[in-house]
């Protein structure tokens, strides 16, 4: 037994009736003591491990297809196929299953699995019926034929029986002879017969049948059977559109002659599932899958075949890219490349791998660089549809690419930048180019599928690279459609309304629709990169001239970018949208919208609400600051009002807060100036109340400052500072005892407030005891240096 011979593929059909590559390996049957029988198994070629374990059971169906399948169901919903690189090996296992079974090799089914209701309707058949009788095959019989071909149709034992009795007497051939005669003699009952029997033997499933029907001598007279559907006029024209209008192109000359063949044989097969036959119902959903089976084996198979002459592939990546090529040869090139592409979706991952690692190892990357810059709609529309392919493949490998390219001082060259461009430039007034080629940029630049390593290179320097090289062309358009007259002092002020151009062309309006989704994209997950380029191209003052557009979904293209900014509650954003006064475009829009209650009302006003309820309170004290007086009439939502609220209590926060240090001037009774006059540290109690001072002052703004300014003052005149600011009230800080001392006034109301750790505002004679500990206890450990400074 060489190895060629049993190496085999092993497949599974999947729930969407698709085949799932497990591997492959080399194939062998043994009597195995565990499972008590004859049992194949297929050990992987690469390590050895069992890929296959199955006991070939007395009562399961085998089947072999296409002389190097085996096919076969272990369970409901649990098919299995070994595909052999060898005839000779599929022919040993067949012999050997069906030595084990009982079952004649020659046969190319062991049985049908039957269900129990199935085995009583046929217990009582007698031993001579192995067969279903056909009747001649005559022009005058095929009514009859018709009715017992559909009447098997509900019956898997008598569908079998059928197939074998097609198989037997070569009966399809003879039907097909039948065909010619009665299409000469324009015999149209015949023909409408002659498709129901047609059509009905296609769905008796059976690979066997598929392999006479579809053969080269009997597959356009298949076609010419289907064309007299009983339920049309006049019949279809297939034969005419499959010799005459489809064309075969051979971009190089195939000289495999199984190749071509293989190639007609499957698009013929294609056409037939596709176009000729019904979509089935409910019903019939299961009745072509060995179709489906057969389509998937041959394209793999013709992938596989190709691949394997690199003097075929070589020849054509070496034309596609040479300058001496012709426009139409190069397209033909394109899109054989596209549909090579296309049919590698049949093969399973692994097998995927190496396909695209070989057109990588052609050179690929560089052909689509040159073919996408061309100017031709057809090349470029194939060549995107090459990318797109290599992209959900990899995006890893495009990068890699893509910054091994070398540095050119003109960064149109780049192959991004390519793409970029042609999205930019796509003359599809639905862009429908453009929206594929974004989709294409973000899977680029999409963190989430960048490969993760310990120095994260690959997301660090891709994007580096992608910010430096390409994200200038990739806006382009939006800053030349934004432009305005540049007034330094304007742009201080944030006007947004300085002779703004708007585009009024739809098409333009949607190119920066886009442009703006993969910006907005870039705000949730680049970070820092992206957030340097809003700052230096003052991006968002930009963007938000498109508040003036009159294409509504621009407008809010705009607001989802500044919104995604601020959903990131970055302070430095924040501080960015309030030097440049950014709200003020928005806020525009909102008045200008009037009463209008539509999505461009709800987007703004969203906003608005998410800067409420999360508190961001530096945008909320700039927004009541500077625009509460246009927004207080807005009194359909609460908006606007809750915002003034909170920006209210922050307020009284913050006066409350400053009032725990601040006293007023206050007369003291003769104890307290005997306690204050005994205390040997004063200088240092002023030193701590000027720090205190000092630490809010950066708080509180223009009021703290006014007030530290009429501090300053009073001490200048004073040395000792208890008289002016710091009244003589104010607790001194000695080594024993902290700022929370109490302090003992008669002005303040007698109702009681919360002691806190830092100062205690009012103070009740039979306290004092328990502030002493406090006082200990509460010691503030941060303000002890302050006081030795």
């Amino acid at each position: 037994m060489s190895d060629t011979r049993r190496r085999v593929k092993v497949y599974t059909l999947n729930e969407d009736r698709q085949w799932d590559d497990r591997g492959t390996g080399h194939v062998s049957s043994s009597f195995v003591e565990r499972l008590k029988g004859t049992t194949l198994l297929v050990r992987a070629e690469s390590d050895g491990s069992l890929l296959l374990e199955s006991k070939i059971s007395p009562n399961t169906a085998y089947q072999k297809q296409q002389d190097t399948l085996i096919v076969w169901s272990e369970a409901d919903n649990y098919d299995l196929a070994l595909s052999f690189q060898e005839k000779a090996g599929c022919d040993e296992i067949w012999e050997k299953i069906c030595q084990v079974q009982g079952k004649d090799p020659a046969l190319d089914i062991t049985q049908d699995p039957i269900d129990e209701s199935e085995e009583e309707r046929f217990e009582e058949i007698p031993e001579t019926s192995h067969l279903v009788e056909l009747p001649p095959c005559e022009l005058s019989r095929l009514e009859e034929i018709a009715d017992l071909v559909t009447s098997v149709l509900s019956s898997p034992i008598r569908r079998e029986k059928l197939a074998l009795a097609l198989m037997s007497e070569g009966y399809i051939k003879k039907l097909l002879g039948l065909f010619r005669v009665c299409e000469d003699l324009d015999n149209r009952e015949g023909l409408h017969h002659l498709y129901e029997i047609v059509r009905g033997v296609l769905f008796l499933n059976k690979a066997a049948l598929f392999e006479v029907m579809f053969s080269d001598d009997c597959i356009m007279d298949v076609v010419g059977c289907l064309e007299y559907d009983p339920a049309l006029v006049q019949p279809k024209r297939h034969r005419e559109f499959l010799t005459k209008t489809a064309k075969f192109k051979e971009v190089i000359p195939i000289t495999d002659s199984e190749l071509r063949q293989k190639i007609h044989q499957t698009y013929r097969v294609q056409y037939i599932q596709d176009i000729i036959l019904p979509t089935p119902s409910v019903f019939e959903e299961n009745f072509l899958s060995t179709l489906t089976s057969f389509i998937f084996f041959n394209k793999v198979e013709i992938v596989s075949m190709l691949q394997e002459d690199e003097k075929f592939l070589t020849e054509v990546f070496a034309q596609l890219t040479d300058d001496a090529t012709e426009d139409s040869k190069r397209r033909e090139l394109v899109n054989f490349v596209k549909e090579f592409c296309a049919f590698s979706q049949t093969l399973q991952p692994q097998n995927r791998d190496a396909f695209f690692k070989t057109l990588a190892n052609l050179g690929i990357l560089p052909a689509l660089e040159i073919v996408m810059g061309m100017d031709d709609l057809q090349v470029r529309a194939a060549a995107t549809d090459i990318f797109s392919y290599l992209v959900e493949f990899s995006p890893s490998m495009v990068r890699e690419f893509v910054m091994q390219e070398p540095q050119q001082t003109d960064d149109d060259v780049l192959l991004i930048n390519v793409v970029i461009k042609q999205m930019i430039c796509d003359s599809d007034p639905e862009l429908g180019g453009a929206v594929q080629l974004m989709g294409l940029l973000r899977t680029l630049i999409d963190p989430e599928n960048m490969l993760a390593s310990t120095n994260k290179t690959e997301k660090t320097e891709f994007l580096s690279f992608f910010y430096k090289y390409c994200m200038h062309v990739l806006t382009a358009p939006l800053l030349a459609n934004t432009a305005h007259d540049k007034n330094p002092k304007d742009l201080q002020e944030g006007s947004t309304k300085i002779n703004p151009v708007c585009p009024d062309n739809f098409q333009t309006a949607q190119l920066l629709a886009l442009i703006l989704e993969l910006l907005t994209f870039c705000v949730e997950h680049h970070t820092y990169h992206i957030k340097t380029y809003i700052m230096n191209k003052d991006l968002l003052r930009r963007v938000l001239v498109l508040m003036n557009s009159k294409h509504t979904f621009l407008a809010l293209c705009a607001l989802r970018f500044m919104r995604r900014i601020i959903g990131l509650k970055d302070e430095y954003y924040n501080r960015y949208i309030i030097k440049g006064n950014l709200f003020e475009p928005v806020i525009n829009a909102l008045l200008d919208n009037g009463t209008r209650y539509n999505l461009l009302n709800s987007a703004i006003i969203e906003l608005f609400e998410f800067i409420k309820v999360e508190d961001i309170k530096s945008l909320i004290a700039h927004i009541v600051d500077n625009f509460y007086k246009a927004l207080e009439s807005i009194e359909y939502v609460q908006t606007f009002k809750g915002l003034k609220g909170r920006y209210e209590q922050e307020k009284d926060r913050q006066s409350q807060r400053l009032n725990r240090y601040r006293r007023d001037a206050r007369s003291l009774d003769e104890d307290e100036e005997l306690w204050f006059n005994d205390d040997d540290d004063d200088d240092d109690g002023e030193a701590v109340e000027k720090r205190m001072e000092d630490d809010f002052s950066d708080s509180y703004g223009k009021y703290m400052e006014a007030k530290k300014g009429a501090a300053n003052g009073a001490n200048g005149a004073n040395n000792n500072g208890k008289a002016a600011v710091i009244p003589p009230s104010s607790p001194a800080v000695t080594p024993n005892n902290s700022s929370a001392s109490s302090v003992k006034t008669v002005a303040l109301p007698a109702t009681p407030v919360v002691k806190t750790a830092l100062v205690g505002l009012v103070d009740y004679p039979d306290d004092e005891d328990e502030e002493e500990e406090d006082e200990e206890e509460e010691q503030s450990p941060r303000k002890r240096p302050r006081l030795s400074s």
